[in-house]
């Protein structure tokens, strides 16, 4: 089995552009369907076409309905990725430079996602569900 989380998209080429960016991927395409490989040839987005999308209006109204959270090590570099890519913020950390925190955003559709720092390592994660196994 495998997942994939799929977004809607009016223009699909910027969306699926973005994420390919920000996750350092390529895109495959026909008229109604984009995907998003990362370098290691794992399918990571899909981006349907959905002509009438109406992006949510989050934090502040209308709730969305899923969002990503990416963590990175180096949250300034993620920042500058992000908006350079098309993104915007929407809701920005008390300081970038603390241990540990998150900032939200939309991409080019109007998705939101966050960008964390400071959380837990994949290794780390891996040590407390193998103990609490």
């Amino acid at each position: 089995m495998r997942q994939v989380v799929v977004f809607d998209a009016a223009d699909l080429g910027a969306e699926s552009a973005f994420w390919a960016g920000l996750l350092g991927g390529r895109v495959f395409s026909d008229d109604t369907w984009h995907s998003v490989v990362d370098a290691a040839g794992e399918w990571r987005i899909g981006v349907q076409l959905a002509p009438g999308h109406v992006p949510p209006d989050w934090p502040d109204g209308a709730p969305q309905q899923v969002h990503l959270d990416l963590h990175v090590e180096d949250a300034r570099a993620a920042h500058e990725q992000a908006t350079a890519l098309g993104a915007r913020l929407l809701q920005p950390a008390a300081d970038l430079g603390s241990e540990e925190g998150h900032q939200v955003y939309a991409d080019p559709a109007g998705h939101p996602f966050c960008i964390g720092w400071g959380h837990p390592s994949k290794e780390s994660l891996a040590a407390f569900v193998a103990r609490s196994s």
